[in-house]
């Protein structure tokens, strides 16, 4: 069953955009209050302040790391997913001698991409973008290919944000390493979704992100796996491994580590299946309102059981959203100076410009009811004839 009704969604419209930014819990909020009111301390203190402060933290790092199948002391906690790819990439690519070489993939989120070109740019480092199919997914021969001796990182997206695709992670994982190369994964649409485990995939970093996980913006986790050597992001008084100095914020740690406790729950009890049946529906609903003009965007059975990105012929889909004030979702596409351009995610998948521009990507969550599901496919039938 659903979870009962959040009070930030009472009285808007339904809420069909969970992979840009989820709701926070309110458990979640209850959790993480006490450490912005009474709990002040510094978790790095000798005193009595510092206890409850430091046993927080180490409690939350705990349930990060049992979300992902990691250890504890493998969680390292950031200000972003973007920080967390960012440590991955320069820590991985400063610690590696000579010219390091880094390998992705053109779908890849823009703070995987950009960090690696300005790796290129103001380190010298080799990146290497590897296409996608039209399902958007990575050929791992293609990985193979790239690979050679000065590979320092492979970074591959377990979960593209705007269709779903779950790309072969433990496939590219093992390449990576029979060339001696690290292996990086930002699971920030993933963890949560689908079952998460760091050891079975065999990667040694991989992304947590705290607003996809019902948890407040401003919090995130890098999986860094006993052993790895990376460069540190921020330099000074050795927390978090020394890889990000700062006194921690205990109470978004907090956060973080309840919502990955409720979404490991939420995981044993059937979320997916839940999600994936309000996904399929609402995707039949449309395909039989708008016979012949709705076309999945991604592949149909390897994406996120939320995930729900299509393209209604005849239709652009920000001036659909533009009209319809039902329920709220996004686009990929980009708009600058009034000219909207197709989604890049899209466009490197092959999908011609005219699909591109009609995609509307629906993401379910913990709050999505078969209700919702019926008046977004009636909006979206309405507005298409």
């Amino acid at each position: 069953m659903s979870a009962p009704p959040h009070p930030a969604l009472a009285h808007g419209p339904v809420y069909a955009d969970y992979n840009a930014t989820t709701p926070v819990d309110p458990r979640v909020a209850e959790a993480m209050l006490p450490h912005l009111t009474h709990h002040f301390g510094n978790p790095s203190s000798a005193h009595p302040y510092a206890d409850i402060p430091r046993a927080a933290l180490t409690e939350a790092r705990a349930q990060v790391a049992a979300l992902i199948g990691a250890r504890p002391g493998e969680i390292v906690f950031t200000g972003s997913g973007s920080e967390a790819d960012l440590l991955a990439l320069r820590g991985a690519a400063l610690a590696a001698t000579g010219r390091p070489h880094i390998i992705t993939q053109a779908t890849e989120h823009p703070a995987v991409l950009e960090g690696a070109r300005a790796l290129q740019r103001l380190r010298g480092a080799r990146v290497t973008v590897l296409p996608v199919d039209r399902d958007g997914l990575v050929d791992p021969a293609d990985v193979a290919a790239a690979l050679d001796e000065d590979t320092a990182l492979v970074s591959i997206m377990a979960a593209n944000n705007e269709t779903g695709a779950l790309q072969p992670i433990a496939e590219i994982a093992a390449m990576a390493h029979e060339r001696g190369a690290l292996m990086h994964t930002d699971a920030a649409q993933a963890a949560g979704k689908i079952p998460v485990d760091v050891a079975g995939w065999g990667v040694d970093l991989l992304t947590v992100v705290g607003h996809k996980l019902y948890a407040p913006k401003g919090v995130g986790a890098l999986y860094v796996r006993d052993g790895v050597e990376l460069e540190p992001l921020i330099y000074g008084g050795g927390q978090e491994r020394g890889l990000r100095a700062g006194t921690e914020h205990t109470a978004l740690a907090v956060a973080l580590g309840v919502a990955a406790a409720l979404a490991a729950d939420d995981l044993d009890h059937g979320e997916p299946d839940r999600l994936a049946g309000l996904r399929d529906r609402l995707h039949q609903r449309l395909d039989h309102a708008l016979p012949g003009r709705v076309h999945l965007n991604g592949p149909d059975k390897a994406r996120l059981p939320n995930t729900l990105n299509i393209s209604v012929d005849g239709v652009r889909a920000h001036d659909l959203l533009a009209t319809v004030t039902a329920f709220a979702a996004s686009t990929g596409s980009a708009c600058h100076s009034g000219v909207h351009s197709p989604s890049p995610v899209l466009t490197a998948m092959g999908i011609e410009p005219a699909r591109a521009l009609a995609a509307l990507r629906l993401s379910l969550g913990r709050w999505s009811t078969d209700t919702d599901i019926d008046l977004i496919a009636a909006a979206v039938a309405d507005a298409a004839r």
